[in-house]
């Protein structure tokens, strides 16, 4: 489950945010210890302010979430997502083993390895990028077996020391003066061997699941934009973390505006009666449609920008929508148009036409010179 705040994460550690990142530990150290839930046992306060400091070193200690943190605030495109986040121990937050802890790019205890990140590639309509909201995804994924806990042994079973390493692990080999030490093949370098391995998953420790999540998409994101949900990726071996699900976000195209960042563009037809007399259009948006005027004699081609009715930025600044005029030629006139429009054609005058002028006048063979 998601948890949000509205609480700036700078305010929440106590630093500047100018803080360098052993600032931002040290405080994050320095207030985890003080709320702790194990030394402010059944305080709900304590609880909560533990909950908002984990959530703000979540984003403030990985370079990538603070910097996006930094440019659009709680409007960033990535999810914070606590419970994935875990909780250390006092002994953790005193000894060397914080920074293991909170390596989650790399982000295992010692022989722990790190669940491998996901990719789910996301397509959503212009509409859906013009408003945000949530979409339900669907991914499959190997999670730790339910039966053994993702030990690969049988319940109630226990593993045996490796007769080829004695537990160690490694098997070392003396030639002249050196020593040379490999993985023990036998255990992989565990230094136990399962005898009575888990029935539910064969001994392997992980199963397949498909888990449905629920991804937040800003408002203004773009074709390439990448969410990240922590801890939504592949299981890593038990006592390591989870991987990441990284969703690729991809616009599909819409049948009647362009998009260019947070500009749109259309085209709409207008008849060649009210290109040449003025009029006043109806042109449709991503919300409500809104009127504009054309002034007479507008030309095909003629472009006019409506402010604020193109697409939104994360950052929440709203961009424009340019317009783009071309005069359509009835397909087929009846009798009353075709006389009205022959009346017309009578009634022109060359100097009401000055682009044909400029044709005739560049297509026009110069006049041979009399010398």
């Amino acid at each position: 489950m998601a948890r949000t705040t509205h609480h700036d994460y700078y305010e929440i550690l106590g630093v500047s945010r100018s803080a360098d990142p052993e600032a931002i530990k040290k405080a994050y150290r320095e207030l985890a210890l003080q709320y702790h839930p194990d030394r402010n046992p059944g305080s709900k306060e304590a609880e909560e302010k533990f909950k908002d400091i984990n959530t703000a070193y979540q984003v403030l200690g990985d370079p990538d979430k603070r910097s996006q943190y930094d440019r659009y605030g709680e409007r960033a495109p990535f999810q914070v997502n606590y419970e994935d986040f875990g909780v250390p121990t006092i002994e953790d937050l005193f000894s060397g083993l914080f920074d293991e802890f909170f390596g989650r790019r790399t982000g295992t205890r010692p022989g722990r390895r790190r669940g491998a990140d996901l990719r789910y590639d996301l397509k959503i309509t212009l509409g859906e990028a013009f408003t945000g909201g949530e979409q339900s995804v669907k991914v499959e994924k190997h999670q730790l077996c339910p039966g053994c806990k993702g030990s690969g042994m049988k319940p109630g079973s226990q593993p045996v020391i490796c007769p080829e390493c004695g537990g160690s692990g490694n098997l070392r080999y003396q030639q002249g003066f050196f020593s040379i030490s490999r993985t023990c093949p036998r255990c992989g370098g565990k230094g136990r061997i399962i005898r009575e391995p888990c029935p539910r998953c064969e001994g392997s420790g992980f199963g397949f699941v498909e888990k449905e999540l629920k991804v937040k998409i800003p408002a203004g994101v773009e074709t390439g934009s990448i969410l990240r949900l922590s801890g939504e990726g592949e299981a890593g071996e038990p006592g390591g973390v989870s991987g990441d699900l990284n969703v690729i976000i991809y616009v599909e195209e819409h049948a009647v505006f362009q998009r260019q960042g947070t500009e749109l563009m259309c085209e709409v037809p207008v008849s060649f009666t009210k290109a040449a007399l003025g009029a006043e259009l109806e042109v449709p948006t991503l919300d409500e449609p809104v009127r504009l005027k054309i002034p007479a004699a507008t030309q095909t081609g003629k472009i006019f920008r409506i402010k604020g009715k193109g697409m939104p930025s994360i950052s929440g600044h709203r961009g424009d929508l340019h317009v783009r005029v071309f005069v359509e030629v009835p397909s087929r006139l009846s009798g009353r148009e075709k006389e009205l429009v022959e009346k017309l054609l009578e009634a022109e005058k060359p100097e009401s036409y000055p682009a044909q002028k400029a044709f005739r006048e560049k297509t026009q063979k110069p006049k041979p010179s009399k010398d």
